[in-house]
């Protein structure tokens, strides 16, 4: 039995709400903010390895690299080993952007533990502490308990 009952997550998509949002008053939209996440953790990749890697068509992928390239959050550079190739990579604009998200969501939380008392607050962050380490070490070793279970 889930005690509970998801809400992490259905919490943790109320801020990604939010999140959007903002982005896109800024003009960035939501497959944009995927694309951005993904090339920051893979600077230098090419369009076909941001299609697996997101598992999106290689032609959505090639309108919103020249989208993001447009708005100023991703530059092509040539590839040194293989001059036809593109390589790709994040500009200041797009790590700004991961602040600026990271505000949002801080922002969203500190709003809703404002209505925690102290002690409450204390005693929540170390429980969201210890599971988010509990999921962190499971997620590295590649989920063996709960795989074993299903």
């Amino acid at each position: 039995m889930d005690i509970t009952e998801r809400k992490i997550t259905k919490i943790a998509r109320e801020a990604e709400k939010l999140v959007l949002r903002t982005m896109r008053e800024g003009g960035v939209g939501t497959a944009e903010i995927d694309l951005i996440h993904a090339l920051r953790h893979n600077p230098g990749c090419t369009q076909a390895h941001l299609a697996e890697i997101l598992n999106a068509d290689k032609a959505a992928i090639a309108r919103r690299t020249k989208n993001l390239e447009i708005k100023g959050y991703l530059e092509r550079r040539e590839s040194p080993s293989d001059k036809r190739c593109q390589l790709l990579y994040p500009t200041e604009k797009a790590e700004s952007l991961k602040s600026s998200k990271a505000e949002v969501e801080a922002g969203f939380y500190e709003y809703l533990t404002s209505c925690l008392t102290p002690e409450e607050a204390e005693t929540f962050a170390a429980l969201l502490d210890k599971l988010y380490t509990v999921s962190k070490t499971e997620s590295r070793a590649g989920f063996p308990h709960i795989l074993a279970k299903w």
